[in-house]
């Protein structure tokens, strides 16, 4: 086998074009093989297996700069950077990230887990070469799906008038996760009827640069060309931009991806190089619901995808809305190219007039609900909570100061698991309690999501319903409208915490009263605004609060309710706040980043017997 004699990039240079497609077909058993076993990316990395290897055939990612956009895709470049012994571990606790990590390896030029910033932090490296005298190549290996962000044009304009020597990749899949919408779409079909122009460029190229003065004979031709070309035949908006445009070039033939990125590497302007691939490419389930197989669990690679309704959070946030929306004709669903993750696509078949998928652009997705709102609809955008941080400015100025009637709900917020850092929900908390004149809601079970949903639709104002990737992990009593309730009677100490965080409180209680420690636990049902009332009375009785979170510490709910505890005099003998304090969350389980990060039942039970 080839794959087993390739310890790094220097072994793939040095094999010829058979084995360069043997190894292809080997990296794709590899990976299908490895992600059954452990979950993961696998339809985008089954797609980016010969550009991978042909990146790797012609740069040196220890020195050369590969930036990745979304970086999902990057566990070819993995396997052929010395990690492929390490895959078994992928995701996992303390294993190989899903998503490149400067820290874990050399060959990985930056941190990866969003979209649409390849070009900008490419073009920053590209910068920095040329001021500080270095020697090396940059590339940007981008993806359609990323294109639909507006950041990937604000660094497409400025690299391409920079004239700064650096090669973007455009892997066109037509595909994010859900399957590409816009004009850019639109403009990438049209582009992919052209690869014979190209291969004609190509070979004439070949022959000018073997003669004699041929180089210099070719580049003044090329001038020439180009602004004729220019006057009389419109322009892929890439080249209106300053960049050389190469392709649409097949994504899946080895040597010719070779050929061109050696061709692009040449070049000493910004180069776009656009590369038709198929997403799931060479394993049948994936090719046909490259969707589906996006993220997957473990599964058996004979059988294939097995397609299973989830009931979590998600989906009722989801079948709620398709009724909701059935009642009032305002509603209206949003979402950005997350349709499925977010449970939306059965809204999307219910209601298909009032279903908005914007692409990979948060916080268009967030102006755009501004105007909605602003005219007399009721939109619900449904983002992860790690997304939603690219729509901060908006949520700012172009909903809350305005007061408008924006319904955010906020998936995946909290610890998300093995996606890690990256993916983590843990910011939320800190940045739209501080925006004024919104609300946030905490469901902690599906009979809370359901009625908080419908609550949030009747209020006035920006509002959020944040809850956790999952599925419920116990019921609670129906929730009436008020801000906190205590769940459980106690006379020596406060518990506070809310969402499904509340659990852990409601575990520790029980194990405090084996101890003969008899704790109250208080459920806070909204934390913006914040209602101190009910914590500062429990407190001003048993004089020891603790506030579990998993969120960082600066901005989070036990601050605020410390700082209401000092305001209001109520004499308290100990205040813990348990949460993330200021650290990045690594990948795990759930359960396993609560207990190490000391967040969970048992850790509460320790600081209550500590203080």
């Amino acid at each position: 086998m080839v794959l087993e004699r390739i310890s790094s990039p220097a072994d793939v240079k040095e094999l010829n074009s058979a084995q360069l497609k043997l190894l292809c077909q080997e990296l794709r058993t590899f990976l299908v093989e490895s992600v059954a076993r452990t979950g993961g990316h696998l339809a985008s990395n089954l797609g980016a297996v010969e550009l991978s290897v042909a990146i790797h055939r012609i740069y040196d990612t220890s020195r050369d700069r590969l930036v990745f956009d979304v970086g999902h895709q990057c566990y070819v470049h993995k396997a052929l950077t010395g990690r492929r012994d390490r895959f078994g571990t992928l995701r996992q606790l303390g294993g190989l990230a899903g998503f490149p990590r400067p820290d874990e390896s050399a060959h990985d030029a930056f941190v990866a887990g969003h979209a649409s910033n390849s070009v900008s932090v490419a073009l920053g490296m590209a910068r920095a070469r040329t001021q500080l005298g270095a020697d090396y190549s940059v590339v940007a290996l981008i993806g359609d799906g990323a294109l639909t962000g507006g950041l990937a044009y604000e660094g497409l304009n400025d690299a391409g008038e920079s004239g700064e020597p650096m090669v973007v990749i455009l892997n066109d899949n037509g595909m994010s996760i859900d399957p590409n919408v816009g004009g850019v779409a639109s403009h990438l079909s049209r582009l992919r009827v052209r690869p014979g122009y190209y291969r004609f460029k190509q070979g004439y190229h070949a022959v000018m640069k073997s003669l004699p003065g041929g180089r210099k004979l070719y580049h003044f031709n090329h001038q020439v060309k180009s602004s004729i070309k220019r006057a009389i035949y419109p322009c892929s908006m890439f080249e209106d931009m300053g960049f050389t445009y190469m392709g649409p070039v097949d994504g899946h033939n080895v040597e010719q991806l070779c050929a061109t990125l050696a061709w692009a590497k040449e070049m000493a302007c910004p180069v776009l190089l656009h590369v038709r691939t198929v997403k799931g490419r060479g394993y049948a389930p994936a090719e046909r619901q490259p969707e589906r197989s996006h993220g997957v669990p473990p599964f058996d690679p004979k059988v294939g995808l097995v397609s299973k309704q989830t009931v979590d959070f998600s989906y009722i946030f989801g079948h709620e809305l398709v009724e909701l929306a059935g009642k009032d004709q305002r509603v209206c669903a949003v979402t950005a190219a997350m349709a499925e993750g977010t449970g939306l696509q059965e809204f999307a078949a219910a209601w298909p007039k009032r279903f908005f998928d914007v692409g990979i652009a948060e916080g268009h997705a967030v102006a755009m609900a501004a105007g909605m709102a602003r005219q007399g609809m009721v939109p619900v955008f449904a983002v992860y909570s790690s997304f939603l941080q690219r729509g901060f400015d908006m949520l700012v100025h172009d909903v809350a100061l305005q007061g408008l009637h924006v319904v955010l709900a906020v998936d995946r917020a909290g610890l998300v698991g093995s996606d890690g850092p990256t993916h983590h929900g843990c910011q939320d908390v800190g940045y739209l309690t501080q925006i004024p004149g919104m609300s946030v809601l905490c469901p902690a079970c599906f009979s809370e999501l359901r009625a908080m949903l419908r609550a949030a639709l009747e209020m006035e104002g920006p509002v959020a319903v944040r809850y956790p990737r999952g599925g419920e992990e116990r019921q609670y009593p129906d929730w009436n409208g008020e801000s906190a309730s205590v769940l459980r009677q106690g006379t020596d100490a406060t518990l506070v915490s809310y969402g499904t965080m509340t659990g852990e409180l409601l575990a520790a209680a029980d194990a405090l009263a084996e101890k003969g420690v008899h704790a109250e636990v208080v459920k806070l049902h909204r934390i913006a605004p914040l209602d101190a009332g009910l914590v500062l009375e429990s407190v001003g009785r048993t004089g020891r609060l603790l506030v579990l979170e998993d969120c960082y510490e600066v901005g989070s709910v036990g601050q605020q309710l410390a700082a209401a505890l000092a305001l209001s005099g109520v004499p308290v003998k100990s205040i813990i706040l348990k949460n993330l304090k200021g650290s990045f969350a690594p990948q795990g389980t759930v359960p396993q980043l609560r207990r190490l990060l000391g967040i969970d039942a048992e850790a509460v039970v320790q600081a209550i017997f500590n203080r």
